[in-house]
């Protein structure tokens, strides 16, 4: 499955990329040709399951691209976003903060992290640009199916979301270690501050979940 993101702004520059859901790592690919702020032990996340047989971290290996194409590029500048998948195509005029944190959001779930693997039922159902209601919405409804079918194999689901909350607690250490770690590389604020903005609906999960979900009572009750 793959999702196909277009940037085009000023002076028809265009940015594309294309994100295999279910890609693989590249073994072939050479590690030392990419940046210090990828190796695994820069900024390592304080909880990050990986050993030392990892040298580099899996989520900036597939983010280092977007990560250089803006990296010189402010956060207020325009661009007009087209998203193109199998089922379905958006197109949206908006800042670079929300268009890449969009993509990054789609390349992180995505990815290999151990952690950040958890978002892969969100970005197997990507949703572009989505507000915090969106988020919130979804997460909760991809966290209960999976619950579902814990109760339906005979084991004892979690109604009452705790795993939620634990699950986005531990992606804001991510979060906060990544903005972290590529710091250094941004001479701008595009990436940084498209990174905060997922950090900031990861939050919204962690710490106010309850008050999140009754904005969202009255279109359910």
């Amino acid at each position: 499955m793959k999702i196909e993101y277009i940037f085009k702004l000023e002076h028809n520059l265009e940015l594309q990329y294309e994100i295999d859901i279910d890609r693989k790592p590249d073994p072939s690919r050479d590690l030392s040709l990419e940046p210090e702020w990828t190796s695994l032990s820069h900024c390592k996340c304080s909880n990050c399951p990986l050993g030392s047989d990892n040298s580099h971290c899996p989520a900036a290996l597939d983010l280092r691209k977007v990560v250089d194409d803006f990296k010189d590029l402010p956060a207020i500048k325009k661009a007009s976003v087209t998203v193109v998948s199998a089922e379905r195509e958006y197109l949206k005029m908006v800042g670079l903060e929300e268009g890449l944190r969009s993509l990054m959001g789609l390349i992180m779930a995505s990815s290999h992290c151990p952690i950040l693997s958890h978002l892969s039922p969100m970005a197997r159902n990507h949703l572009p640009f989505s507000t915090m209601d969106e988020f919130i919405s979804r997460s909760v409804s991809t966290y209960l199916t999976a619950q579902y079918f814990v109760h339906r194999d005979g084991g004892e689901p979690d109604w009452e979301l705790k795993g939620l909350i634990d699950t986005n607690k531990k992606l804001q250490l991510v979060n906060q270690a990544f903005w972290q770690r590529i710091h250094s590389a941004c001479d701008k604020d595009s990436n940084l501050k498209a990174l905060l903005s997922f950090f900031t609906m990861s939050s919204s999960v962690s710490y106010s979940l309850e008050s999140q979900l009754q904005k969202l009572k009255k279109d359910f009750v």
